[in-house]
């Protein structure tokens, strides 16, 4: 009996320690719950960041015992979004044993394809050929030039390129393969696409080219369309057509401009610095109304639709300068070109025709030129007549760059200044406005005291001054 008392006292023994240390252990269980702090992320535990995008935190909420302590977490990591891998950033708050920590996890990775720099459009070729696989440029956000790693292969009718980055991101372009002759022979002229004749001169076609890319040299083979009559004033037009085994047709275009020769007497109007609008276009009513052609050196500035419809309306586009500004003009010989070629090159998109009729900013005897080169002047009249250009300067001066702004005086200037005895070469400028109230009587006395007035033409005396540089 004493045993088994004994072993029952030793049973209730470990029972009660069994039931003080189960209570010890739910009692921190329940201290660590109630007394540790709680962490929420924004965006979830794994996020996925594609290579050179940057990481913006996704926010995160901390709370302790009802209370929002999210500026005590203290969050430990970074991401580098220009390398690939995996990163993590802790977030922890509360300290020793009653505190929380979470991670959220971040992967770089490149998802994006590379670039196959080329479009998908159908590939010609000419029949009875065999096409060559041609160099194709790709590149990769990740890897950069993957030019050489671009493979080409021909399936049939159709070719196609791929390449593969490092992440194993593929890119492929597939084209057709069409053994057809598709374009069109290209006829090239020699000579200028605008010849300009006086009356009786000969004509003498400069010549021309043809290529095909399948037929190859096809110029025997160019028909010639249209005549040329120097004895009669006018524009003629020139046509030079041919095609090719598949029917394909090629064709370019001169024009050949035949005028009178100068009469002595005759009055050339010719207006720089413009386009302006409020002037210019005025200007172009009044020739209009009156019925007279003029000439036009023009710059940079104003709007193209001014210099579109001075060309429309049948009046000379001649070049003046890109900037006017003599510092940078007559800098040197090579400033001097780059400013004519920047305003060439605008008249030739507006007008689809390269003027080769020029003045110089300040004439060809101006002298503000010393202080930037000396010399240049005598240089410049060579080359630009080496070049094939026309320059032209004036004879009669109206007086509106500066002597005056009165336009009783600007005609004075003029019709005061006119002769019989030669050739009449007017300077204005159709930025003024006293130029433009002006011009309706200059015009009106020239047609009732004789004085035919003209544009300037490829038959037009060369009115030059003495270079002084």
């Amino acid at each position: 009996m004493r045993n088994i008392l004994l072993k029952f006292g030793f049973t209730r023994n470990f029972l009660w320690y069994s039931f003080t240390l189960l209570l010890f252990f739910f009692l921190v269980f329940f201290l660590h719950v109630v007394m540790v702090p709680e962490i929420a992320l924004v965006g979830g535990e794994n996020i996925v960041l594609e290579y050179q995008d940057s990481y913006q935190e996704f926010g995160y909420r901390a709370t302790h015992l009802g209370k929002d302590v999210t500026e005590d977490v203290l969050v430990v990591g970074k991401v580098n979004s220009k390398k690939l891998g995996k990163y993590s950033i802790s977030y922890q708050v509360g300290e020793g044993f009653f505190s929380k920590k979470i991670v959220r996890k971040i992967e770089v990775v490149d998802s994006k394809k590379p670039k196959i720099h080329m479009d998908s459009k159908d590939i010609y070729v000419c029949p009875g050929k065999k096409y060559q696989l041609e160099p194709v440029q790709a590149d990769d956000n990740y890897d950069g030039d993957l030019t050489s790693k671009v493979h080409g292969s021909i399936h049939g009718n159709q070719v196609v390129y791929s390449v593969k980055d490092s992440s194993g991101n593929e890119s492929k372009v597939t084209k057709k393969l069409l053994y057809e002759d598709h374009e069109k022979p290209v006829v090239t002229l020699k000579g200028d696409s605008v010849v300009e004749l006086c009356t009786n001169d000969v004509y003498k076609d400069p010549g021309y080219q043809a290529i095909d890319n399948c037929d190859q040299d096809l110029t025997k083979q160019v028909e010639v369309l249209g005549s040329v009559d120097t004895s009669l004033v006018g524009d003629y037009d020139i046509s030079y057509k041919v095609s090719d085994q598949a029917g394909n047709e090629g064709i370019a275009n001169r024009k050949v401009r035949v005028s009178h020769h100068d009469t002595n007497g005759v009055v050339y109007l010719t207006f720089d610095d413009g386009p302006k609008e409020g002037t210019t276009d005025v200007i172009l009513d009044i020739l209009k109304e009156e019925g007279v052609e003029a000439t036009f050196f023009v710059t940079n500035s104003g709007p193209d639709a001014l210099i579109e419809r001075e060309y429309l309306e049948g009046h000379t586009v001649g070049l003046h300068t890109s900037s006017h500004n003599y510092a940078t003009v007559y800098a040197s010989d090579d400033a001097y070109f780059d400013d004519l070629n920047q305003v060439s090159d605008r008249v030739l998109r507006i007008t689809g025709e390269k003027s080769m009729v020029i003045r110089f900013p300040g004439g060809s005897s101006n002298t503000i030129s010393r202080r930037y080169s000396s010399g240049i002047m005598s240089r410049l009249t060579r080359e630009v007549v080496h070049q094939g250009y026309r320059y032209y300067d004036w004879n009669i001066s109206s007086g509106d760059a500066g002597e005056t702004t009165d336009p009783n005086e600007v005609y004075s200037n003029v019709v005061h200044s006119l002769r019989k005895d030669r050739v009449n070469m007017v300077l204005m400028h159709d930025i003024k406005p006293y130029t433009r109230d002006a011009l309706r009587r200059i015009i009106r006395y020239c047609k009732e005291n004789g004085y035919p007035i003209k544009k300037i033409t490829g038959c037009t005396t060369l009115v030059q001054q003495r270079v002084n540089n």
